[in-house]
């Protein structure tokens, strides 16, 4: 009796193999310098389905070859299942992460591309340019990754001295980048422009400093990205844009123009007016002798301290302006604070506690979820309407005016005689002239109590009785003394 024919083994698949080799093939490529990493990750999220189908391809002509010699096929395997499970992850994740704007949401997070280096190092260079400055033109400097420093220079010429740093998978490669990304300056009328040229290396990661000098008078326009920027010493317009970067100017005889997209703010000794748009983080400007005007948006505080002239403030929230700060002011999420302020004073915002000190003129306050105070050193018109939280304005001792405040659910208080004081249902009025009447005081408040108070009298010192006349002594004419500002 014959024995039964023996089927024969399947033979293994190549399938698995030959998409290991091909992956293996492209990593190398990588590993060796000749793509670039960026690029492989651009190819396999684009092309990555491609490996599916030489996989299938194989399998079906394995296939076929089994059925011409009467055997049975290979199967995929655990294996070849596993490793198809991750191919199509890592696959459709790369596809979707394609799709993303990585340069907006890297500037907006604020990552350097030196932070995530990963397949490569970093090389530094320097570089110096020079040429004569053109009498009377102005500067533009562009720099899309890196900071500027611009100062006065001692002759009249543009000196440059440039930092930059390159990431490379190797020196040799860092050359080829800091050749082609070269700064460069060119002239078209009256306009020099400087351009750190870190475009011209693509996406690939370059970051360049510059520490430029000018002649003093030059009119000067910089445009950067991802780096800071100081001006100091001009006498000409200054106009900025940056983003993720902090800002200084000082000493500047011009006014000063910036649009902000996530940098912050310190300005001091500007003779003209200021003027910021976009959004914020921190700003602060001191002894500006012109206006100054604030849009947008502010995340976190804004500071200012001796403003010669008109300052404007609007933002989704708040939207304030007055004529004059003598004092300070310091604006942050949930506080306005203010002192020695010039009106005509106006403030609409919501969830701030707002307290304003010698302030003088017209005042005008509309706020809700926060309280307000109010301290007069010159009493003029008052407006206030508050919601759910407290009101209290204090007016010169001696002054006179007339009154007609409201509280609805709240009591009102007030240390002046004069006034009469009413409550009906869950209305509380107070109405009145003191004095010889004048300015009105009209407070509407709901939710909160109203509270009038005299500001503080500080009487004169007697004069000293003069001394008995007695030899005369030596005239010695001293200095005045110049008081300090805190």
């Amino acid at each position: 009796m014959s024995s039964p024919a023996l089927t024969p083994r399947p033979r293994r698949s190549l399938a698995g193999p030959v998409v290991l080799i091909i992956l293996g093939v492209v990593f190398l490529l990588g590993t060796m310098g000749v793509l670039r990493w960026q690029h492989l990750g651009y190819l396999f999220a684009r092309f990555w389905p491609v490996l599916l189908i030489v996989w299938g391809i194989i399998k079906l002509l394995e296939y076929q070859r089994a059925q011409r010699e009467g055997t049975r096929p290979a199967g995929i395997g655990a294996g070849g299942i596993l490793l198809l499970v991750i191919l199509i992850v890592m696959g459709l994740s790369a596809t979707q992460a394609s799709h993303v704007n990585w340069g907006a949401l890297r500037d907006q997070v604020d990552i350097d591309d030196s932070d995530f280096n990963w397949f490569g190092n970093t090389y530094d260079y320097t570089d110096t340019l020079a040429q004569d400055f053109p009498p009377g033109a102005s500067l533009k400097v562009v720099d899309d990754h890196g900071g500027v420093n611009v100062t006065v220079s001692n002759d009249a010429k543009i000196n440059v001295s440039v930092r930059k740093k390159i990431g490379a998978e190797n020196q040799e490669t860092a050359n080829k980048y800091n050749e082609s990304t070269k700064p460069q300056i060119t002239v078209s009328g009256n306009v020099v422009t400087l351009n750190a040229n870190t475009g011209a290396a693509g996406d690939h990661s370059v970051a360049v400093d510059l520490d430029v000098s000018i002649p003093r008078k030059a009119a000067l326009s910089i445009s950067s990205r991802r780096g800071d920027v100081n001006v100091t010493g001009r006498d000409g317009n200054l106009n900025i844009s940056n983003q993720h970067g902090d800002i200084a100017l000082s000493d500047v005889n011009g006014d000063a123009s910036l649009q902000l997209d996530h940098s912050s703010l310190h300005a001091d000794n500007i003779a003209g007016d200021v003027s910021i748009d976009g959004r914020a983080n921190e700003v602060a400007l001191n002894d500006i002798k012109g206006a100054a005007h604030l849009s947008g948006e502010f995340m976190e505080s804004v500071k200012l301290s001796r403003i010669g002239k008109a300052v404007t403030f609007k933002s989704s929230r708040t939207d304030m302006e007055f004529t004059k700060l003598d004092g300070d002011l310091d604006l942050d999420s949930g506080d306005l604070r203010a002192s020695r302020v010039a009106g005509p004073v106006r403030v609409t915002t919501r969830s701030k506690d707002i307290r304003l000190e010698d302030v003088s003129g017209e005042v005008r306050v509309t706020d809700e979820n926060g309280s307000v105070e109010l301290q007069m050193a010159s009493l003029g018109n008052v407006q206030i309407e508050n919601r759910k939280g407290d009101v209290q304005v204090t007016v010169p001792v001696k002054a006179g005016f007339q009154v007609d405040a409201r509280a609805r659910d709240g009591e009102i208080q007030s240390e002046f005689d004069e006034i009469n004081i009413d409550t009906k249902h869950d209305w509380t009025t107070a109405t009145g002239t003191v004095g010889n009447g004048g300015p009105k005081v009209l407070i509407t408040n709901e939710h909160g109590s109203v509270e009038l108070r005299k500001g503080s009298s500080v009487a004169e010192a007697p004069e000293a009785p003069s001394a008995p006349s007695g030899p005369k002594a030596p005239h010695i004419k001293a200095k005045p003394v110049q008081p300090t500002e805190n």
